[in-house]
C-alpha cells in the first residue's frame, strides 16, 4: 500500500513560475531602457556577490534613489511587471564594515550582510535558502538575475581574442570593441533523475555535502548526447546500476551558477551499486514508506530535502504516487 503522502504544498519548484514580462524587444534602445530605469514606477533588487537583499517577507525591491542603489555596479534590466519596470543592481563592490559579516565558504553561505542604508529588516542573503518563501515571481526574476551576474564576472574578456568586452542589449550581452565578437549567457543543461526499480528510489550523497543530506543523482550533459542517453550514462558512472526506459517529468532553472535542471524518471535494470568515489560517497535504495519518514524528518540517516528543489518536487510526486 501506498504510505500517505506528507499534508504539505510547500514541494513545489522554485524558479519555475511565471515572472516578469522580459521584453526582450527593448533590450537594443537604450532610450526606452532610460525612460524606464527613471519611470517613478521602477524597482531595482541590489546583489551582493551572489546574494540578493531579502527580508523574512519577500525580496528587498528599492526605489528609484534609494541611497543602496549609489554603489556603483552592473545593471541588468529584467522586463516589467505590469507596467512597472523592474531592474537588477550587482553592488559587489562594496565591503562589509565587519569582519563577522565577510561569507562563508562551503556549501552553503549561512551568513548575511546588512547595508547600513537599507532598512533594518533587510540583508544580503543566500537565494538557496529563501527560494520556497518568495513568491513565484520575485523567484523567477531574483534566478535570472542571479545567473546573469555570475555571467558577466566570468566573461569580462572575449573568448575570441582576449580584448576586455563591452557590456551591450541592457546586460543580456556582451560585446568585443576588437574583433566584434558578440557573446550572450550561456545555460548549461543538467539531468536530475529519479531513479526507481519497483518500490525503491535510488538516492546518492557527493562528497562535503552537509551530514544527512542525500538527493537524486544528477549531471551535466555532455556534447551530442540526448537527454535519456545522458541519463543513462550519469548513473551508470556514479552508482553501476543500469537504467533502461527514461521519461521527461519538469524542468527547472538552476542559477548556481546558470543551469537548467531537466527532471526525468528512469526505470532501473538492475539493483547492485558500485559507487565512482569521486562522484559519490554514498547511494542507496529507499522504499516509498522510507521515504515518508524522510520527509516527517525522523529518518535516522537521510534528512529531508531542500523546499524549493527539484529533487524534493520529484521525489514528493514519487511518493504520494504521482507523476
Amino acid at each position: 500500500m501506498t504510505p500517505a503522502a506528507p499534508v504539505d504544498a510547500a514541494w513545489a519548484i522554485a524558479f519555475a513560475g511565471p515572472g516578469a514580462e522580459r521584453h526582450a524587444e527593448c533590450r537594443g534602445d537604450p532610450q526606452v531602457i532610460a525612460r524606464d530605469r527613471n519611470d517613478p514606477s521602477c524597482r531595482v533588487i541590489p546583489f551582493w556577490r551572489g546574494k540578493p537583499l531579502l527580508s523574512a517577507v519577500g525580496a528587498g525591491w528599492l526605489h528609484n534613489g534609494h541611497p543602496v542603489l549609489d554603489e556603483p555596479g552592473i545593471e541588468v534590466f529584467l522586463g516589467r511587471r505590469g507596467q512597472a519596470p523592474i531592474f537588477a543592481r550587482d553592488i559587489s563592490g562594496w565591503e562589509p564594515p565587519a569582519a563577522e559579516d565577510r561569507p562563508e565558504a562551503g556549501f552553503f553561505d549561512a551568513t548575511e550582510q546588512a547595508h547600513p542604508e537599507a532598512p533594518a529588516v533587510w540583508h544580503f542573503a543566500e537565494l538557496r535558502g529563501a527560494m520556497a518563501l518568495l513568491s513565484p515571481e520575485d523567484a523567477v526574476d531574483l534566478a535570472a538575475a542571479r545567473s546573469l551576474f555570475a555571467w558577466h564576472g566570468n566573461h569580462r574578456f572575449c573568448s575570441a581574442c582576449g580584448a576586455a568586452t563591452e557590456i551591450t542589449r541592457a546586460g543580456w550581452q556582451r560585446d568585443c570593441p576588437a574583433c566584434r565578437a558578440a557573446h550572450f549567457p550561456r545555460t548549461d543543461p543538467v539531468v536530475i533523475m529519479r531513479i526507481v526499480r519497483g518500490n525503491r528510489l535510488l538516492l546518492g550523497r557527493s562528497p562535503g555535502w552537509p551530514e544527512g543530506m542525500y538527493s537524486l543523482l544528477a549531471g551535466f550533459m555532455e556534447p551530442g548526447e540526448t537527454v535519456e542517453a545522458a541519463v543513462r550514462r550519469e548513473v551508470a558512472e556514479e552508482t553501476g546500476v543500469r537504467v533502461g526506459a527514461v521519461r521527461y517529468l519538469a524542468s527547472q532553472p538552476w542559477p548556481y551558477p546558470s543551469s537548467l535542471m531537466l527532471g526525468c524518471e528512469g526505470q532501473a535494470e538492475s539493483d547492485e551499486i558500485t559507487l565512482d568515489p569521486a562522484e559519490l560517497e554514498a547511494a542507496l535504495w529507499l522504499t516509498r514508506e522510507e521515504l515518508a519518514v524522510v520527509f516527517a524528518g525522523t529518518h535516522p540517516q537521510v534528512r529531508p530535502p531542500r523546499r524549493g528543489a527539484i529533487a524534493a518536487s520529484l521525489m514528493f510526486d514519487w511518493l504520494a504516487d504521482r507523476g
